[in-house]
């Protein structure tokens, strides 16, 4: 039942005597509204926000006002058109007493307002007629993101600039990878201080993900956290907290930024390679054949290495100038030349297929990133490869891949210190990345290379665990064993690179050529020491 009330200007301020009742109005108002809007023109539909709160208030000379009041009042700010948004005091009042479910939003920090206050969403089950009558936009053909405004947590206005552009930098990093459609600032912008549906911003923008997030200030320090949603089925794909100083906003506003999309780039890919898998192979176009070789690619032994060429061999036949296929195949070249005999043939074509990324992927870090790799390994071009990086890098300063296999091209060129840099950039990006075991390789070379015996064996492990599969890191981890006199450790890594590559030899080893035989033959006789054959 209603109290007292009172209008105010476009709004409606009511008091009930219990929380029952006043759910009980929203709901019907909200589904009533609905209903009408259902029907109406565009131009004559009116949408409410509704706030609810439980609080002392003051009634007087027909006026109400109060703490509970303005909570209330910021409450409806945070709701959607046709939406209601309670306190988590309603929350628990009304739970078990009326058939509502209610979405927990988080503690939200409210203008003028001295603490947090937690806020739920009612989900009513009534549809904002514009929502329900905007189209949705088609998904592009590439993987999609918008990041919404960060919410500032802080209760200090002042801290707005901070979260926008902590926003803004997370943007600008985000649309440097090719391959990934990022919505603009000026669009999402629009979201600001609502409380949203992600498959609302996904059906007006047109986007398969969505990222948010939050600040909170105290004193100097500060605490960032994100979310990554994909959008259709609502599943939180990723999530991390940031804390860091105040002291240079700007170099935290970079730090945060690096390590959002250090992280969300691999994450994304991973995602979109399941996605590629549950399609059916005759709705498959160059994009995902390329998805589905990635894995197999990057197992980086010979037998997947050939189901990989056979995707990208269709993918080039649909998209001929494709620079992340060919870089691919070249990858994939690559693999069958070291593990698999090395064929002058396979080492040919690895590197045309590079030259051929090079030139057709020239604004594609990936490309860029895997062309400079092979050109580094099989041509020992340096200059050519550590210009394929730099302007990888320069496209997408957050690629992890970039900067592992930089690190490795490094600690074959004998500059072991940029190998260790390089590839623990690449860690500290994307730490749990598939492809972690090309910077644990390249620090287990650095390492082995450097006399550090004991770092090569535990890089050597790291990369081993990422990639069970691979037999360089099996080759690595030996060999580092058997410098260090740790013997029965060093020949059960031996009997584990049998399992993996039951054909390997000393010599096939050194015939790989990747770095100078000076330094390749140092491992050699390391292996020879455990028993492993010669040839």
């Amino acid at each position: 039942m209603a109290g007292s009330s009172k209008t105010t200007g476009d709004g409606l301020l009511v008091e009930f005597s219990s929380v029952v009742d006043a759910l009980h109005c929203a709901t019907e108002v909200q589904a009533s509204m609905a209903e009408r809007n259902a029907t109406a023109a565009t131009d004559n539909r009116i949408e409410f926000r509704i706030g609810i709160n439980v609080g002392d208030i003051v009634v007087e000379d027909g006026d109400i006002f109060g703490d509970g009041v303005n909570v209330a009042a910021r409450l409806e700010g945070l709701a959607e058109p046709g939406g209601i948004c309670v306190s988590a005091r309603v929350q628990e009042d009304a739970t078990g007493k009326l058939d509502l479910v209610f979405v927990d939003l988080g503690e939200r920090a409210l203008k003028n307002i001295v603490r947090p206050v937690r806020a739920f969403k009612v989900a009513t089950g009534a549809v904002s007629a514009t929502a329900a009558g905007t189209p949705a936009l088609p998904l592009p053909d590439r993987p999609s993101i918008a990041v919404l405004p960060f919410t500032n947590m802080s209760g200090d206005p002042e801290q707005e600039y901070f979260a926008d552009g902590m926003v803004e930098e997370i943007i600008t990093a985000l649309s440097r990878i090719r391959w990934l459609f990022v919505i603009a600032r000026n669009s999402t912008i629009a979201y600001k201080n609502q409380s949203v549906d992600v498959k609302r911003v996904s059906r007006e923008l047109g986007v398969r993900y969505v990222l948010e997030g939050s600040v909170r200030k105290a004193g100097q320090r500060v605490r960032i956290t994100a979310q990554l949603i994909e959008a259709e089925t609502g599943v939180h794909v990723w999530a991390e907290r940031f804390d860091g100083s105040l002291d240079d906003v700007f170099d935290l506003q970079d730090q945060v930024a690096t390590g959002v999309v250090g992280v969300i780039e691999p994450t994304l890919r991973q995602v979109e390679i399941e996605r590629a898998r549950r399609k059916r192979p005759d709705s498959l176009d160059a994009y995902d054949l390329y998805l589905r070789a990635w894995p197999l690619a990057f197992v980086a032994m010979p037998e997947a290495a050939d189901k990989a060429l056979h995707l990208l061999e269709k993918a080039i036949a649909i998209e001929p100038e494709y620079g992340a296929a060919h870089a691919f195949i070249a990858w994939c070249y690559h693999t069958r030349y070291l593990r698999a005999g090395l064929a002058e043939e396979a080492r040919l074509a690895a590197l045309r297929h590079a030259h051929i990324a090079i030139a057709t992927g020239g604004d594609d870090a990936t490309a860029l990133a895997v062309a400079g790799f092979i050109i580094g390994i099989f041509e020992r071009d340096y200059e050519t490869a550590f210009n394929a990086f730099d302007r990888s890098l320069a496209l997408s300063p957050s690629s992890a891949l970039a900067f592992g296999l930089s690190s490795l091209i490094r600690a074959w060129s004998g500059d072991d210190a940029s190998a260790i840099e390089h590839a623990e950039r690449a860690l500290r990006l994307s730490p749990f990345d598939p492809l972690s075991y090309n910077p644990y390789n390249a620090l287990a070379y650095a390492h082995f290379f450097a006399g550090r015996f004991d770092e090569a064996a535990s890089a050597a492990g790291m990369a081993a665990q990422a990639n069970p599969r691979f037999s360089i890191p099996w080759i690595l981890r030996t060999a580092a064993l058997a410098k260090i006199g740790r013997i029965d450790e060093a020949k059960a890594s031996a009997h584990r690179l049998l399992d993996v590559e039951p054909g390997f030899t000393v010599n096939s080893f050194l015939g790989c050529n990747v770095t100078s035989a000076e330094r390749l033959a140092e491992i050699g006789d390391a292996l020879r020491a455990v028993g492993l054959r010669e040839m």
